[in-house]
């Protein structure tokens, strides 16, 4: 769908941004591996499988139920290859159409090879150092705001973004995570701006979506592959359709 108008008729000074998937991305994806290696054990997989599968990462990583069960569950377990992980993957098995009991019998297999043989590539595309050049310069407040766990400057500034950002919020400092308010409400005081003076760019419309709009701020989705082609807010498939509308 073509995107809609970005910008609210008020005045924006902040300008925050998702992290993985929006600024940073893998090559390849963890998911186009897990897909490969099931078609692989001859698990039929069509394109309507994939996609359901795509969005149900998103919901899951969106500080899901399901995920806060799973890391509820498997927080003190150690094993070879982590249950966390092994939970995912029967869940993520059963999306793609297994039965409950061919995912119950896989995700152990299917994990320990995620675990082996997944390696990846991180990169920035360059229309989003193009964007950030341009709002760095302009003096916009930029931030990022993630549902990781841990601090990340470090890998911000091995790929050449710590010097743009004004504050990054992982949401384990805080014990936050979006869609939740908190998160939301904290980047805000970093950033010292009204939820009204501020954008918020995500990938992910069940984290980054409807966590930004429920705390006020101006949400911005950025779905390059479609994922959510029905989504009811600014939807940009380019960092550069962003730009042209802040000039």
């Amino acid at each position: 769908m073509p995107a809609m108008n970005l910008l609210p008729n008020g005045y924006i000074r902040a300008v925050l941004f998702d992290l993985d998937d929006t600024l940073c991305h893998h090559r390849p994806r963890a998911g186009e591996i897990f897909n490969a290696y099931v078609a692989s054990l001859g698990i039929p997989l069509n394109s309507e499988d994939v996609q359901r599968a795509t969005r149900w990462e998103h919901y899951y990583f969106a500080n899901s139920p399901e995920i806060r069960v799973d890391k509820q569950q498997h927080q003190n377990q150690t094993f070879e290859v982590n249950s966390f992980w092994i939970s995912f993957s029967r869940r993520r098995l059963n999306v793609l159409g297994c039965s409950p009991a061919q995912a119950t019998e896989l995700a152990p297999q299917v994990a320990q090879y995620m675990i082996e043989h997944y390696h990846h590539d991180v990169f920035v595309p360059n229309d989003a150092y193009r964007l950030l050049d341009y709002l760095h310069q302009a003096g916009y407040i930029l931030g990022t705001v993630s549902n990781r766990n841990h601090p990340y400057d470090h890998h911000l500034e091995a790929l050449g973004l710590r010097q743009y950002f004004h504050f990054t919020l992982a949401g384990g400092e805080i014990q936050s995570f979006k869609p939740e308010p908190a998160i939301f409400e904290e980047a805000l005081r970093r950033a010292n701006t009204s939820p009204a003076e501020t954008l918020y760019i995500g990938d992910n419309y069940f984290a980054d979506i409807i966590g930004a709009r429920r705390a006020g701020l101006w949400p911005v989705l950025y779905d390059p592959d479609g994922v959510f082609p029905e989504a009811d807010c600014p939807t940009i498939s380019s960092f550069d359709q962003l730009m042209t509308q802040l000039k």
